[in-house]
């Protein structure tokens, strides 16, 4: 039986009963959480899809904490087998509306006044519900129309209940699995509780729709709706009411004279505008949270859920996608290992091989035959079979492009998302290399570097001190060695290359400066040195510019 402290045992057996009445005994009784499993339950023939189905169902049942959950484990293609992670994207959360008589009472206890006197009309029907909250459509005293999403009562201490549980649970299995540990599953749910916690808090989403606003102040084909911040809290949203047309209701489209083509040039350019130029965007963009406004105007909703990419993931993005055009499979390799996502157990002779069939697998093929999402559940695919764990902000891009792909296929197939992006990919990649930005990474490299330097005699000292104790230990990888020596002879080399320059440099000055003093042409058997030097040397400089630029770091 666990042997952990459950502080919330009545909430903890409903669990454990859930999962029961859905088929999961064997594996809670070979993880301890109960006394004994069904003999229905055989846990050696496990078929995914099934497992799927089981898992939808338990978490289902078991409400908005653990729906979220699994919404967010779909996207987690790294962690999660294909099978159950297409199961778990059903996960619905609609759910019944919370009677109007409690709406009012919340409304009226987070705004301290009564409903008549904060809105001249509240409708009583709720305009969408969600495990979460739910949203009324209303009128503002000065007449404006305004839609008001309510937080449902008590939602806030049953998931921080469950939460507290799976806190326990992950420390649990941390300490009792292997599984767990490798895939530090303490800190993925400690993770998947801030981002939680962070939706049950209205402000965060109204905060986050107003940045992303903010991006698109200069570009008239995008809105965001307004958020009225007098009549919002913590529980409360007040924003802007539109009426326009779901993004996937062809049909409606249509006969409104709307232009698929247009819009969905526009959504994908405005999703990518947000990713690659600004490195905040929506995590959830599908059809239910964008609506088209006349003359094609894209309007966003709903902001619970945002990715973030800093510089270094947006360059390592653009570049996997590029090295994958270019079919530069040690590229790709390298950009994984920027990434500080290749452990000491990675077999990298086998992780090799799948990358280079997968970039052959598109290598070379016209942009309008490639998926980039299909290209995202291969490397998540990769990633799994490698035990490879993929940054959580990849995680929601990934899934982002494939809801995105999803909706782009029905309003213009001929689009493609993979041609949409190179344009962006590229501008980055220029950016970054631009003079300007050079002289920024390199002298802040240059400051990383005099610390390094200052305090090397400290650490020299404390190596020597170590030896001498013997307590030095070294703990090589042989699967990695191949890799480490690679490295290691590319960096001598530069080195090298760098001292000639250096020594050649100084020969030249040398020479000028003997030149100057004796009022003469250097001339050596004819030869004009100083000329030819000076060119020898502007080449070589260039050339170790060059490779250094190439081979993406300063």
């Amino acid at each position: 039986m666990l042997k952990i402290r459950i502080r919330h045992t009545k909430r903890f057996q409903e669990i454990t009963n859930a999962f029961l009445r859905n088929g999961f005994s064997h594996f809670l009784f070979r993880l301890g959480l109960t006394d004994r499993g069904s003999s229905n339950d055989n846990g050696n023939e496990l078929n995914m899809q099934d497992v799927g189905v089981k898992l939808r169902h338990a978490l289902q049942e078991l409400g908005p904490t653990f729906i979220k959950l699994g919404q967010i484990a779909s996207s987690r293609r790294d962690l999660v087998p294909l099978e159950i992670a297409l199961e778990l994207e059903k996960l619905q959360d609609h759910v019944t509306p919370v009677p109007f008589d409690q709406i009012r009472e919340i409304v009226e206890f987070e705004l301290e006044e009564p409903l008549e006197r904060l809105f001249s009309t509240f409708d009583e029907k709720p305009l969408a519900t969600a495990s979460i909250g739910q949203v009324h459509i209303a009128h503002l005293p000065n007449g404006e129309e305004v839609a008001v999403k309510v937080q449902r009562p008590d939602i806030r201490p049953n998931v921080e209940t469950d939460l507290s549980i799976l806190s326990d649970l992950a420390r649990f299995l941390e300490e009792n699995t292997d599984w767990a540990k490798t895939y530090h599953l303490r800190d993925m749910i400690a993770e998947f509780s801030r981002s939680l916690l962070d939706e049950l808090d209205y402000r965060v989403e109204g905060r986050n729709g107003e940045r992303i606003a903010k991006q698109f102040e200069e570009i008239p084909f995008v809105h965001i709706p307004k958020i009225y911040w007098d009549s919002s809290t913590d529980k409360i949203l007040t924003m802007e009411m539109f009426h326009g047309v779901k993004a996937n209701d062809l049909k409606k489209l249509d006969a409104s004279g709307y232009d698929r083509k247009l819009i969905a040039r526009r959504i994908v350019d405005s999703m990518f505008h947000q990713i690659l130029d600004e490195g905040f965007f929506h995590g959830d963009p599908h059809p239910g949270n964008i609506y088209i406004l006349p003359d094609n105007v894209i309007s966003y909703l709903d902001f619970g859920m945002v990715g973030r990419l800093d510089n270094e993931l947006k360059y390592h993005f653009a570049s996997l996608i590029l090295n994958l055009r270019e079919g530069d499979t040690e590229g790709m390799i390298e950009v994984f290992s920027d990434m500080g996502i290749l452990s000491e157990d990675t077999d990298m002779r086998a992780f090799t091989r799948d990358v280079d069939d997968l970039q052959t697998k598109y290598y070379d093929v016209s942009l309008n035959e490639v998926s980039l999402g299909a290209i995202f559940v291969e490397l998540f695919q990769v990633a799994y079979r490698h035990h490879i764990i993929v940054p959580s902000e990849i995680s929601i891009l990934g899934k982002t492009i494939l809801t995105l792909e999803g909706l782009i296929a029905k309003l213009d197939p001929k689009l493609s998302i993979m041609e949409a992006v190179e344009p962006f990919g590229r501008k980055m990649m220029r950016e970054r290399y631009h003079p300007k930005n050079l002289l920024e990474n390199s002298w802040k490299d240059l400051v990383e570097n005099i610390e390094i330097l200052t305090n090397l005699p400290k650490d020299l000292k404390a190596i020597a001190t170590t030896i001498r104790k013997g307590k030095l230990q070294l703990d090589i990888n042989v699967q990695q060695v191949q890799v480490f020596l690679s490295r290691l002879d590319r960096i001598s080399n530069r080195l090298s290359f760098s001292i000639i320059l250096l020594s050649f440099s100084i020969l030249m000055v040398g020479l000028i400066i003997g030149s100057a003093i004796a009022g003469q042409r250097n001339v050596l058997w004819q030869f004009p040195i100083i000329e030819a030097g000076s060119i020898i040397a502007t080449l070589m400089f260039l050339f170790m510019i060059y490779t250094i630029i190439r081979s993406g770091r300063m």
